[in-house]
């Protein structure tokens, strides 16, 4: 059933929400809280609010009929009578009228039978019977529809006719999803001798590309060349359409349209569509601007379909500066954005971590008089939970709903995580119960997110109680639920049972992806500081006698090894025995078995796996051991591991250009992701000594604004920074004041330096981060003190600070020096600096 479209007056930032369902509740924490995201869905568009009977095929719709977002918007909906002319006569339609009066009726009914048999001598083959099979299969009446055709064909002596039969009724099988039965027809119609046709065959094509079955249509494409029939434009748009559909891989694709235009077929607009869904589907942005740019060299129009393909494709990639130069350009040819268009552009904001930006969008959608649909509004919700803004999150839901949307699985994973991760555990268990309540069916997300929650918070009954009512549900574990399980065992130090798991996880033929893999590296790399965390019989002993049997039933009871995994974690967490790691060597070893597995599965490490090797390097007990794990690990890629290892080494002017690609790179992720890495490699070189090295990184990420910090004549926020990577900015800070000083210039009345919520903290203005400041300010003798009513706060008066500026030995402490160094690096001491300022 479509969605709703909300009336063109609704507001996109709501009041406060005092209606919300959930702020009614009695029992509901008043400052609960919410998490992210929506998976696009199709939905009704509408540019401008019109009445129901209004709304036919707009501007962007004119022409050819055979683009995909036709058949979505419009397939199950009697054709509007138009001025064109009919090639059906008048008769077929007064016999579609008595057809669908009739009542569904087996096979066998000769009801239908008997109507078409009084109609046949008025009927014509092939145009009369094509407008009946297509106005009966637009209504999803399947028996009617097989039962026309066999008539028509048994009434029809002429092969050409009978050919466009059989064309029409598989491409309608195909709109049904009935491949198996177009498929039998289609052999029939083979084997009988009128299916040898261009079109039957890019009809099954087709067909077989609804289902998203590429390989079964690409081998159609084959035969059809085997027998030696010609491939028109439309095999090809339906071949490369399949290839979309499959999943077939962008280059793979290429060459059919290579091919097409090698056989003097010229591509046309639904051609560019496809390969731009191919590209956008692959993440392959690079490819799918290259596309576009044909398309244009072309002279082929764009409409809005290929524009909001194009847009998908550069948000995945995280090129969100390109998007919007895309929608600037829209507007240019007069082509409207619509929902979809904005939805796309809004959700790659909020995924690149540039909420105000998707908001703005947002504000501009409505004054262009874009209803919101299902997936704006869980988009919306997503963005205000991101900002902490959790009451105008609710009142979205309560406006979504007046609007006619209910909240959907999608919804409600959303806020479930946001109330998760902000520990407010009372409304993730309300909501939960609530939207069983509302008949909106969990889905393998959900339990993901449930237990995702409920592990990392410690309460691991809760988690083995949703996962027990998961397997009630016949739901199949996926990649998702085992990686939130493998990364739940790693935070709790069970680095052991998460390799297990990973065991069992392959062995039931899921794939792990980048993510699983992820937690595991990260976890062995911090097996010093959480240690392994084991329980004996002796210590079994001693927890209390409900946990111990809840472990002891596990093995009577032959569960699975998640359950034991739950049984073991509820009996840790009244009883940990922590044993020492003897080393990192053994860590080590565990790390390259994990890469060695990954590139076995061919699973492409991302950032975040180089963090998490950053920051295992940083946690080695020696230079040599850590520059053993990077060198090791340029054998898998040296353009990522050479730069860690280049700069490691003092090897900065050698690493310097190639670093600046892997930082481009760097560039098209999410804030966070972002700035975890260059965290990561700063303090891994601070770590070992490196300083220069840190003070050059740190001083890049500035410069692509990595991390959103007021950097001032009065004030630097470090705001998120990792104890390295402040600590390195710090002394920059402190250099670029030192020359505005001797340039003449007074300082602000007030300086300070705030360090906020550190990396390693929880407690704004009492973790890692404000002591490692707090211990360099006083190592270099600068004049800072701890603010009274901000223990976060590093505070002096700007006159104070220039003249500690201008003592002789200042200069001397702030200058960088590494602990070791190579010639090169050597030569000239401020040369790195000048590289980034």
């Amino acid at each position: 059933m479509a969605t709703p479209t909300p009336p063109p007056h609704c507001s996109i930032t709501p009041s406060k929400p005092s209606q919300t369902p959930l702020q009614n509740h009695p029992h509901f924490p008043q400052n609960a809280h919410n998490h992210h995201h929506a998976q696009q869905s199709q939905c009704n568009v509408s540019l401008s609010y019109q009445p129901a009977a209004q709304r036919h095929l707009s501007a962007d719709f004119r022409g050819r009929r055979s683009t995909r977002l036709v058949s979505k918007f419009h397939f199950n909906r009697p054709k509007p009578p138009g001025p064109g002319p009919t090639r059906h006569s008048s008769v077929a339609e007064q016999a579609l009228h008595l057809a669908v009066r009739l009542p569904d009726a087996a096979s066998d009914d000769p009801t239908f039978h008997n109507l078409l048999l009084s109609f046949a001598p008025k009927l014509s083959i092939p145009e009369d019977y094509s407008f009946l099979l297509r106005e009966l299969g637009n209504r999803g009446d399947l028996s009617k529809v097989l039962q026309c055709y066999h008539f028509a064909v048994a009434r029809e002596q002429n092969r050409a006719s009978q050919g466009k039969l059989v064309s029409a009724l598989i491409s309608i099988l195909g709109r049904l999803g009935h491949v198996d039965i177009a498929r039998s027809i289609f052999e029939v119609a083979q084997a009988e001798g009128y299916g040898n046709t261009v079109y039957t065959f890019s009809s099954m094509i087709s067909a077989y590309a609804r289902s998203g079955l590429s390989e079964e249509a690409i081998r159609v494409f084959e035969t059809m060349k085997e027998a030696g029939l010609k491939p028109n434009l439309v095999t090809y748009n339906a071949v490369i359409d399949a290839c979309g559909k499959g999943g077939v891989e962008f280059g793979r694709t290429l060459e059919y349209f290579n091919e097409m235009v090698r056989n003097r077929v010229h591509p046309d607009r639904i051609t560019f569509n496809s390969l731009l869904a191919v590209c956008s589907r692959g993440g392959s942005w690079e490819s799918a601007k290259n596309m576009f740019n044909e398309m244009v060299r072309r002279g082929i129009e764009r409409d809005v379909f290929t524009y909001n393909t194009l847009l998908d494709a550069f948000c995945k990639g995280g090129q969100m500066d390109l998007a919007m130069d895309i929608m600037a350009e829209m507007t240019e040819r007069n082509v409207r954005p619509n929902v979809v268009t904005y939805s796309t552009v809004i959700d790659g904001f909020a995924k690149a971590g540039r909420l105000d930006e998707a908001l703005n969008l947002f504000k501009e959608m409505k004054y262009a008089g874009i209803g919101l649909d299902r997936v704006s509004y869980n988009t919306l919700v997503s963005i205000y939970a991101k900002l902490g803004k959790f009451e105008e999150a609710l009142g979205v839901c309560a406006e979504m709903e007046s609007a006619g949307i209910k909240k959907d699985a999608v919804t409600y994973n959303a806020l479930l995580g946001g109330y998760g991760k902000q520990g407010k555990y009372d409304a993730v268990k309300y909501l939960f119960e609530e939207m069983k309540a509302e008949y909106c069916t969990p889905n393998v997300l959900t339990y993901s997110t449930l237990i995702d929650t409920y592990a990392k918070g410690g309460m691991h009954k809760e988690a083995m109680e949703v996962f027990k009512e998961f397997k009630k549900t016949g739901l199949k574990v996926d990649v998702v639920l085992y990686s939130a399980l493998i990364d739940a065992l790693c935070k709790n130090g069970l680095v052991q049972s998460a390799v297990a798991l990973l065991d069992e996880m392959t062995r039931e033929g899921i794939r792990p992806n980048v993510v699983t893999y992820n937690s595991i590296i990260d976890a062995f790399g911090r097996l010093k500081s959480a240690q392994i965390r084991e329980i004996t019989e002796h210590e079994l002993s001693k927890v209390s006698e409900d946990n111990a049997k809840y472990l002891k039933a596990g093995v009577a009871n032959g569960d699975d090894e998640v359950m034991k995994i739950f049984k073991q974690l509820v009996v840790e967490k009244e009883q940990l025995v922590v044993e020492d790691f003897e080393g990192k060597s053994e860590e080590i070893a565990c790390i390259l078995s994990m890469f060695h597995k990954m590139h076995e599965l061919e699973i492409k490490p991302n950032v975040v796996t180089f963090s998490a090797i950053l920051n295992a390097c940083s946690r080695c007990n020696s230079f040599e051991d850590a520059s053993m794990l990077l060198e090791e690990l340029r054998l898998f890629d040296n353009q990522v591991y050479g730069v860690a290892h280049g700069l490691l080494t003092g090897f900065r002017e050698k690493v310097w250009m190639q670093a600046q690609t892997l930082f481009d790179e760097v560039k098209r992720m999410d804030a966070s992701t972002a700035s975890a890495f260059y965290n990561a490699l700063t303090d891994m070189l601070w770590h070992f000594g490196q300083r220069r090295g840190a003070q050059l990184v740190v001083l890049e990420g500035k410069r692509r604004h990595v991390w959103e910090n007021l950097w001032s004549d009065s004030c630097l926020d470090l705001h998120l920074m990792s104890s390295g990577a402040a600590q390195a900015m710090v002394h920059s800070w402190l250099l670029n004041i030192r020359s505005i000083v001797f340039n003449g210039h007074e300082l602000p009345k007030y300086v300070s330096i705030l360090t906020g919520w550190g990396k390693h903290s929880k407690v704004a203005g009492d973790g890692t981060l404000r002591r490692a400041i707090e211990a360099l300010l006083t190592g270099i003798g600068a004049p800072f003190h701890v603010e009274k009513f901000n223990v976060g706060r590093f505070r002096s008066e700007g006159p104070v600070v220039a003249a500690w500026l201008k003592e002789s030995g200042t200069l001397n402490v702030l200058i960088l020096h590494d602990d070791r160094t190579h010639p090169e690096s050597a030569l000239n001491p401020l040369h790195d600096l000048q590289i980034v300022s």
